[in-house]
C-alpha cells in the first residue's frame, strides 16, 4: 500500500526572522525608522502594509531621517505614486494604494528600483505580489488605539533577517546622555 505524500506546509520562519514591537507614540515609530534608516546598507526592499493611519508613512519618515535625507521633505506618496529621497543612500518611497492591478504597478517602474544601491520602501506593498524581491523585510503596523502602534517585522529572506538582525541590534544599544546630565541625576535633580 503506497503512503500519500505529507500535507504541505506552510514555510516555518525561524522565530529570529519575525520580531514585533509596540510603538506607543508617534515619537517612538519615528526612533524606530531612524534606528532601520541607520543601518540599510543600500538595494534592500521593505514592504509596508496597514489600515489606514496606522503610520507607515511616519515610519518611512524615519528612515528617510537615519539615511540622512530631511524629515519635512517625506510626505506620503498616495498621489504621485513615487518620492525619492536623497541621503547617505537614495530611497524610493512607493504608495501603491490608489493602484488597482500588477500592470498599474509595473506602469511607475517600480523594477527599475529594486537593483542597484537605492533602498525602496513600499506602502501598500500586498497591492504588489509577485514583483517585489523574495527576500524583503516586511513590516506590518496596526491600531492599537489612537496614539499606539505595533509593528511586526518579517524577514523573508537571508539578507532581511540580516537587515533585521542589525535592527535589533542597533535598537538594543543602550542611549546616552551627556555626562552633565547623569551627575544631576546621581545627585536627585531633574535633568533638563
Amino acid at each position: 500500500m503506497a503512503k500519500s505524500p505529507p500535507a504541505s506546509r506552510a514555510a516555518v520562519l525561524p522565530t529570529s526572522w519575525i520580531w514585533r514591537q509596540s510603538l506607543p507614540s508617534l515619537r517612538h515609530t519615528d526612533r524606530l525608522g531612524r534606528a532601520i534608516g541607520s543601518v540599510l546598507k543600500g538595494g534592500e526592499s521593505l514592504a509596508l502594509s496597514g489600515a489606514l493611519g496606522a503610520g507607515k508613512t511616519a515610519l518611512v519618515r524615519g528612515i528617510a531621517t537615519g539615511l540622512g535625507a530631511p524629515a519635512e521633505a517625506v510626505s506620503s506618496p498616495t498621489f504621485v505614486l513615487l518620492h525619492e529621497y536623497r541621503g547617505r543612500l537614495p530611497l524610493a518611497h512607493i504608495d501603491l494604494y490608489r493602484l488597482n492591478s500588477s500592470r498599474e504597478v509595473e506602469s511607475i517602474g517600480l523594477a527599475d528600483y529594486l537593483s542597484g544601491p537605492t533602498v525602496v520602501a513600499v506602502e501598500w506593498a500586498n497591492k504588489a505580489p509577485g514583483i517585489l524581491p523574495d527576500d524583503r523585510l516586511e513590516l506590518e503596523l496596526r491600531h492599537r488605539s489612537v496614539q499606539s502602534r505595533s509593528i511586526q517585522l518579517r524577514a523573508t529572506g537571508p539578507l532581511s533577517a540580516a537587515l533585521l538582525a542589525r535592527i535589533k541590534h542597533y535598537t538594543a544599544l543602550p542611549t546616552t546622555r551627556p555626562r552633565a546630565q547623569r551627575r544631576r541625576k546621581r545627585k536627585g535633580k531633574p535633568s533638563s
